[in-house]
């Protein structure tokens, strides 16, 4: 593959990494449909450890809001689990340098909520110079219309607005090869 063929919006596998943010235990009471977003992140999940894709986790105030559950954490081989009490993690000591320590520079983003940690975090990390891909279908809100508003944020702050299979298939580059036939499964 001749990376300067690629369109700048493209998730390569080697400039990409998964941030999963506050993914946490209070939070399913008062979300809708989590079970199929927990899936969504999965499916992400383990496409990124075929690919050696590196995964970042956040936890918002562990202590009220619990561990990040075990549907998400289920498959990443080695969890990189970063703590917070910010909404916007980049305000937290290391976050910043942690995350430029991947040498990645296009984060796909997912995780809860859109319109307060993942938003802010967002456009934080786009302001500091990241491409943020946004797999709407892997965020979710307590209502729609702040999920939607926070993505229509988004979209106005520079981010790339996508989906989970998206994302994978622009990691995955072709058919017919080892990783594909490894990633298949996991889209089907």
């Amino acid at each position: 593959m001749t990376k300067t063929l690629r369109h700048e919006f493209v998730a390569t596998r080697e400039d990409s990494m998964l941030l999963i943010v506050d993914f946490q235990r209070a939070m399913l009471k008062v979300m809708d449909s989590w079970e199929k977003i927990a899936q969504r992140v999965g499916q992400l999940t383990r496409a990124a450890n075929i690919l050696g894709i590196p995964i970042l986790l956040t936890e918002q105030y562990k202590k009220g809001l619990g561990e990040t559950i075990p549907e998400v954490l289920e498959g990443i081989e080695s969890p990189l689990l970063f703590q917070k009490e910010h909404f916007s993690a980049c305000l937290e000591k290391d976050f910043l340098s942690t995350v430029r320590s991947f040498q990645r520079s296009k984060i796909i983003l997912v995780g809860m909520e859109t319109h307060v940690c993942v938003l802010q975090t967002g456009l934080d990390l786009l302001k500091s110079g990241f491409q943020i891909h946004l797999p709407v279908d892997a965020v979710a809100s307590r209502t729609t219309e702040n999920r939607q508003i926070a993505i229509d944020l988004f979209r106005e702050g520079g981010a790339v607005i996508s989906s989970v299979e998206i994302v994978i298939f622009q990691w995955a580059y072709r058919a017919n090869t080892d990783d594909f036939r490894k990633i298949l499964p996991i889209v089907k």
